[in-house]
Parts: C-alpha cells; sequence; structure tokens
C-alpha cells in the first residue's frame, strides 16, 4: 500500500473544503454530480495526474470528505490522525475492489452519485468472461475498423448497453450524447476524443487476465493441466487452434502484462513479434504446442525478471 503517514496529509490541505461545494447546504448529503463536477473532483484530488488517488491525495480526500459532512463549518484537520486510520480501513474495504491500495476513477464512481454512474457501474458488476468477449466487442464496435472506438461509435455501444440495462425507453438522443461525452470525460485517458483499446478496456472490465495468476509468474512449475485450462479458455469455439478474436483475446492479455497504455497498433505489432518466436504459420491461428512455447517463455522471462530484482 502506497500510503504515507496520516500526519503528511496535513500538508495537502487547502483554505477551503473543495467537497463542502458538493454537498446540501440543508442536508449535508452529497448531491449528485453532472459528469464536469465528477472530473473536477477527480483531477482536484488525482494531483500527480497518475490515475489514481492515493497516499497523501488519498489522506487529503478523506479528510475533506468527512469533515465537510458536517453543519458547522470545520477544519479538515479536525480529523485526528486516529480517526484517519480508522476511516482509510473501512473505506477501502468499501470501495478499493481490486484490493490495490488505491482509488482507481470507477471506484470513485461508487462513492459519488452521478446520474451515469449507472453505465459506469454496470459493466464493472457484470465483467465480462474473458478477453475473447472484450475483442468481439471491440470488433462490433469499430465499425470503420480505425482501431479506435470513435464518439459516434461509443454512443451505439451505450445505446445497446441501455437496452440491455432495459433503460433506454428512459433517454432521449440528447441524453445519450451526453451519455457518450461522460464516458469519454471518464475513460479516454489522453484526451484524444476516443478510445483505444487499453482505454475501452477499463469501461468494459474483464473478470480476471488469467496470464496474471503466479503459476505463470515463475513462481511454479507449468503443468500440462495448466496449458489446456488456458487453450479451453481462449479456444472458444473447442476447434483445437486459437484464432481469430480468440487470438487477439490472447495477445492482449499477453499484452497487458508489460504495457499499460496500448491501441490497436501495438496489439498488432506484439501479435507479429510473439507469433514469429513460435514458428508461425500464415492461416492466422496458434496450436497447443505454439501456446505452450508461448506460456513456457513467458514462465521464463517472468522468473529471470524476479531473479534480477534486487
Amino acid at each position: 500500500m502506497s500510503c504515507e503517514s496520516p500526519s503528511s496529509a496535513k500538508k495537502f490541505n487547502l483554505a477551503s473544503n473543495f467537497m463542502r461545494q458538493f454537498r446540501d447546504p440543508d442536508s449535508r448529503e452529497l448531491k449528485k454530480l453532472s459528469a464536469n463536477q465528477f472530473m473536477e473532483v477527480w483531477s482536484h484530488y488525482d494531483r500527480d495526474g497518475n490515475g489514481y488517488i492515493e497516499g497523501t491525495e488519498l489522506d487529503g480526500f478523506l479528510r475533506e470528505f468527512v469533515s465537510s459532512a458536517n453543519f458547522t463549518d470545520i477544519s479538515p484537520d479536525a480529523v485526528s490522525d486516529e480517526m484517519l486510520v480508522e476511516l482509510k480501513a473501512c473505506f477501502m474495504e468499501a470501495y478499493d475492489d481490486n484490493q490495490d491500495g488505491k482509488i482507481d476513477i470507477r471506484e470513485l464512481a461508487q462513492l459519488l452519485p452521478m446520474e451515469e454512474n449507472f453505465l459506469l457501474l454496470f459493466r464493472f458488476d457484470n465483467p465480462l468472461e474473458s478477453s475473447v468477449e472484450f475483442m468481439k466487442i471491440w470488433r462490433e464496435y469499430d465499425t470503420d475498423g480505425s482501431g479506435y472506438i470513435e464518439a459516434d461509435e461509443l454512443k451505439n455501444f451505450l445505446r445497446d448497453l441501455l437496452k440491455e440495462a432495459k433503460k433506454i425507453n428512459d433517454v432521449s438522443e440528447d441524453k445519450l450524447i451526453e451519455y457518450t461525452d461522460t464516458m469519454l470525460q471518464v475513460f479516454d485517458s489522453n484526451k484524444d476524443g476516443r478510445l483505444q483499446l487499453s482505454e475501452m478496456a477499463k469501461l468494459l472490465p474483464v473478470k480476471e487476465n488469467f496470464l496474471c495468476r503466479q503459476v505463470f509468474k515463475g513462481a511454479t512449475k507449468l503443468t500440462k493441466d495448466d496449458i489446456e485450462r488456458v487453450f479451453s479458455l481462449y479456444d472458444r469455439d473447442n476447434n483445437g487452434s486459437i484464432e481469430n478474436e480468440e487470438l487477439r483475446g490472447f495477445l492482449k492479455d499477453l499484452l497487458e502484462l508489460v504495457k499499460k497504455d496500448y491501441d490497436a497498433q501495438d496489439l498488432l505489432e506484439f501479435e507479429e513479434t510473439i507469433l514469429q518466436g513460435v514458428e508461425y504459420s500464415s492461416e492466422g491461428k496458434i496450436s497447443r504446442k505454439q501456446l505452450t512455447m508461448i506460456l513456457l517463455a513467458l514462465a521464463k522471462h517472468n522468473q529471470e525478471e524476479e531473479v534480477s530484482t534486487p
């Protein structure tokens, strides 16, 4: 956990409490935030812009969040260091879903009431089975094959998501455009007005990247059963080879192990690099034997990295 000592959070405090403006002056309840207000809160507390509220940022947020609920105007410093330790433990248990000791944008969205929250949380509560499903959805909505989900394509995706959530009748076309803008504000990290692969992957989380399991990190011996489990995870049509979206899903999971931000071009180049090393045929598919070679190379690489890390 990257949190610093509670006392260091005091350096973070500003003259006024930033969260107070988002509470009802009579009830002290949090008001519904617009997408812009939500992003204001996010960028205010994610001061280093690294995509997480952590350390002194998190301490500062918690002090202001709690003290802003008071009817009298009290300083965030009124939250003692002891209270902060207890508060942080409860807060992280409730909202730190991936238990990494910091808050990401989707976790904050569960805490702050926002009109569009159900869109953010619908997929978070219903993660995809695997990256194979993710790549199928990607191909379905990247209708122009540009390697990005542009605003109009994202709008089509959200329209279908609303149908799935049985909420489409409640949403006008103008509201749908507003929701699309919200999703872009929240997930378009590099602010180019469209979603690249790694950005869309945050909006469409997968239950688990199977390749993150300890067995692929070189700590234990890779067995035939391990390889068979991975093969069946990606060979969704059970035809004895991994191809098309199955292959892209496997490569996306592999790529995520080495790169946080990636786009369709990165995936393509990664595919060429990986497949050249396994005597790749021009048919665009990999066999059990080729998958075994890749997984053994992955485990060996991770083992070497662990040994070289002091």
